[in-house]
């Protein structure tokens, strides 16, 4: 855009402004000087292949039409909100030689905002940008100028240039003016010893220049200082820090018309640009990420040169009027727009032409209505491409069938799993579905899944090999589950917190201690055809103990989410660990209470549920033997009335400085809370102001018959919460707490803080020693290591009477030197035969079969001892 243009064009989010200066027309003839600058706003239609004009704005101003004049006009950033927003530099001739110059800010609804104005007794004609603030920049005088919004005032940067090639943004510099300057020879060299070569190189030089800071830059980093007085302009396309060291790339254009491509101050590629004195260059990104380098000339002429297999011009054109650059059909990538000159007419926007080199091709000198040719093409193309997308869209429908038809087999799979363990609880023999029971229950075909080991013919089987008897791993649990004691249960209930269901199984003093391993395990007893019967939960084991008031939670680690919830009891040896003295007083007077919590809204989606509670465990036979067993403990009914009733709410108040919750509310307190251990010890005072927190600040009261244990009725996060505060000596003690979140967890260490002396130190503890988890780690590892041997040798000693061998007892091939055997054709023979099979017997040797009930016993085995090994590892990460 040339300064002494009564018409500017701008791009704009794909729009183009059009910028002119005009007499008001009740104006005209007459001697006003009143001045409007307008400004409308165009866009593409795609449909037309035409500009259209969208809105329009004005902006009146008191000044001659001969003394006013546009200068430039760009698209910067308002400092203000961020805004990238047009911004429009104006020249007022006032008297006295004395130039007033305005900035204006366009907004999106079309109202101008003067930004600032200033006074100058010379104009502004050389380097002249407009940059983030809105700011201006220009040089006079060899001299660097620059005023912006936030000062309002003329300043001058202290350095001496004689042209700007570039102003914009830097990282971590911020607005960065690169400029050519006159090199001073060092001061130790003597000037005779340079030739007329280094005289030409040293006697200008780059230099860049950081406005905010107002600090120098090496010139060097964008280029090297033999460039400078050829290079006419600059573009910087990336600059980034990497390891505190600033790299640039750049792209400029020189007097001897090149174009050259330079990283970190190198030079990387140069081009033979096709017309002389090159003025501008910018980028376009266009469509495939591809980047193109645009170059004005002088002469009016534009030249675009690409990247592909080095810098080359790609197009060129003449007579051009304005070029801009933006996304102006909307496709998501910039676009080049030429307006080319037409002095026949009128509209600025008659004859353009949008190109990205590529697919996007529009000008105003195309008649899109007679080029019947390409639509048929493009026609055919669109009735080619519709077939192949349907042909894919019919190849995607399949695809989700056999995926629908499969999950349909999975969910009866797990369906069938889920009668035959009912089945097994209710001591009732499960018999599979035949192929005709199967074959009627489903409406779709599955030949697709008839190739699958675990489907026979079209019915459902087992998994392990067809046998008349059962595996005896589950006649032993069928068994076992008869012996079990009639009135092993003392009470089986269920409570309500919030979204969670717990229910709990109270066992008799004799079952319980003959356990480990216990778990829950929930079923919903009706027939849902769409959903699976068994209900996520988790386990938690609680022990409390009358006569000492104290209280453990053996399970309040759970195990990684990969795997099923399930509890180990063993951890009551880190308990011992963890509170030898008090652990080492329990008598067998305590409740055994299995807790398993549930998620309560999916239930209540039924209305009404019945679920069937089910006990598994590993009950102790011997001394190191044991066997698993799956108990029936009964069924809970849930309805929506009675949760909305309060049937089965937890109810803790206060009665004479105690709380006086029942047993099972206590119990469902603590399996819905998170237990957190802390060691707190004190150097130089007694640690009594805990109990004075406790009973306090914390409003807290014992439960009426496990006096240790205190229940929190201050109001907010922290109600509900339980704490048990255990004194090893006045010194040194432990605090346990129960909460319902981490918000709760922290607000109570937040409000302990405040009151333990300042030389305590607090250390949360975790669910065991690292020492004893270790040596576990390794028992169970040897175990698992041992498990894995004997199960190898015993499946071979019961492999020979299962595994047939193509070779008879004492055959051998003759151990006679091959040179005897190779004498005869007859004896090749007979060695060939012979080594194909042992080749044979090879082959079957690697394919060994078994039977499926010793499969399933060796599996089972190992996977036991892989999981205690695993529990051990993720309790130690």
């Amino acid at each position: 855009m040339l300064p002494g243009e009564q018409e500017q064009f701008l791009s704009y989010n794909g729009e183009i402004l059009i910028f002119h200066l005009s007499k008001p027309k009740h104006a005209e003839g007459a001697a006003d000087k009143t001045m409007n600058l307008c400004v409308r706003r165009m866009v593409f239609n795609r449909d037309t292949r035409l500009f259209v004009q969208k809105s329009s704005g004005v902006f009146n101003m008191h000044a001659s039409p001969l003394k006013i004049e546009i200068i430039c006009c760009s698209c910067t950033t308002d400092s203000r909100t961020g805004i990238i927003l047009p911004c429009i530099l104006l020249k007022k001739k006032k008297r006295n030689n004395v130039v007033k110059y305005l900035l204006l800010l366009l907004h999106n609804s079309n109202q101008f905002e003067q930004s600032f104005h200033f006074k100058l007794d010379y104009e502004v004609k050389e380097d002249i940008r407009l940059f983030a603030g809105p700011s201006v920049l220009w040089r006079h005088a060899n001299k660097l100028f620059y005023i912006s919004s936030n000062t309002c005032t003329v300043l001058s940067a202290p350095v001496h240039l004689s042209s700007v090639v570039w102003t914009g943004e830097i990282e971590d510099e911020g607005t960065v003016v690169l400029g050519i300057r006159t090199a001073c020879l060092p001061e130790s060299e003597d000037e005779d010893e340079f030739s007329t070569s280094d005289r030409a190189i040293w006697g200008s030089e780059f230099f860049g220049y950081a406005i905010e800071s107002q600090k120098m830059l090496t010139g060097t980093c964008f280029m090297p200082h033999a460039y400078s007085r050829v290079v006419s302009s600059v573009y910087v396309c990336k600059n980034e820090i990497l390891k505190k060291q600033l790299h640039i790339s750049l792209v400029a254009v020189t007097h001897k018309n090149q174009l050259i491509w330079f990283q970190d101050g190198l030079p990387k590629g140069v081009c033979e640009l096709p017309y002389e004195k090159p003025c501008s260059v910018k980028t376009a990104v266009t469509s495939g990420n591809e980047l193109l380098f645009i170059v004005s000339f002088a002469s009016r002429s534009i030249c675009v040169v690409q990247r592909r297999d080095g810098l080359q011009v790609a197009s060129k054109w003449q007579e051009v009027k304005s070029l801009l650059v933006d996304d102006f059909i909307g496709s998501g990538s910039e676009q080049l727009l030429l307006l080319f000159k037409d002095d026949s007419n009128a509209d600025v926007l008659s004859t353009f032409k949008i190109t990205d080199l590529g697919a996007v091709n529009y000008a105003s000198d195309i008649n899109y209505k007679h080029v019947v040719p390409a639509a048929e093409g493009l026609q055919k193309n669109g009735l080619l491409t519709v077939r192949a997308l349907e042909t894919r869209l019919q190849a995607g429908c399949t695809s989700v069938q056999e995926l629908q038809q499969h999950l349909r087999l999975k969910k009866r799979v797990i369906l069938e799993s889920c009668r035959a363990l009912i089945d097994l609880v209710e001591e009732r023999t499960h018999i599979l579905p035949t192929a005709k029971e199967v074959k009627c229950r489903r409406k779709t075909n599955i030949s697709t899944y008839l190739k699958n080991p675990f489907f026979c013919k079209e019915g459902l089987v087992s998994l392990w090999d067809d046998v008349e008897n059962p595996p005896h791993s589950l006649s032993k649990e069928t068994s076992l589950a008869s012996k079990v004691p009639e009135h092993f249960i003392e009470k089986l209930w269920q409570r309500v917190v919030g979204d969670s269901l717990v229910i709990g199984v109270k066992l008799t003093e004799s079952f319980y201690l003959s356990l480990s391993d216990v778990s829950l395990s929930l079923v919903m007893d009706q027939n849902f055809s769409s959903i699976s019967p068994i209900i996520k939960c988790q386990n938690k084991i609680i022990k409390l103990n009358k006569a000492f008031s104290e209280l453990a939670v053996s399970s309040c680690q759970t195990e990684p989410p990969p795997k099923k919830i399930k509890l180990d009891l063993h951890s009551k040896n880190d308990l011992k660990k963890e509170f030898p003295k008090r652990c080492s007083k329990v008598q067998l007077d305590k409740t055994k209470t299995i807790t398993a919590v549930t998620s309560l809204s999916p239930l209540l989606a039924f209305h009404r549920v019945c679920c069937i509670v089910i006990l598994h465990a590993k009950k102790r036979k011997h001394l190191q033997e044991s066997k698993k067993i799956t108990v029936l403990c009964g069924k809970i009914l849930l309805s929506l009335e009675d949760i909305s009733n309060g049937k089965y709410s937890v109810t803790m108040l206060r009665d004479n400085s105690y709380c006086t919750g029942s047993m099972e509310d206590i119990h469902t307190v603590l399996a819905v809370s998170v237990r957190f251990s802390f060691q707190i010890v004190s150097s130089d005072c007694t640690l009594t102001p805990v109990n004075s927190w406790l009973l306090g600040e914390m409003e807290c009261t014992p439960f009426k018959e496990y006096h240790d244990n205190v229940f929190c009725h201050k109001a907010g996060n922290v109600y509900g919460t339980v704490f048990n505060w255990t004194l090893k000596n006045p010194f040194e003690g432990v605090l346990t707490l129960f909460c319902r979140n981490l918000t709760a967890l922290f607000q109570c260490l937040h409000s302990l803080t405040r009151v333990l002396p300042p030389s305590c130190d607090v250390k949360l503890l975790t669910s065991g020693s690292k020492g004893l988890l270790t040596e576990q780690l390794a028992l169970s590892l040897e175990k698992e290591m041992l498990t894995s041997r004997s199960l190898f040798f015993s499946k071979e000693s019961k492999a020979e009477n299962s595994f047939t061998w193509g070779n008879e007892p004492g055959k051998k091939i003759s151990d006679a030197p091959v040179a005897s055997l190779l004498d005869s054709e007859e004896r090749v023979q007979q060695f060939r035969k012979k080594l194909q099979n042992e080749r044979k017997e090879s082959v079957l040797s690697m394919n060994q079969t078994m039977n499926g009930a010793l499969y399933q016993e060796l599996a089972l085995k190992i996977a036991e001892a892989q999981l205690s090994s695993d529990m051990i590892v993720w309790r130690l990460s």
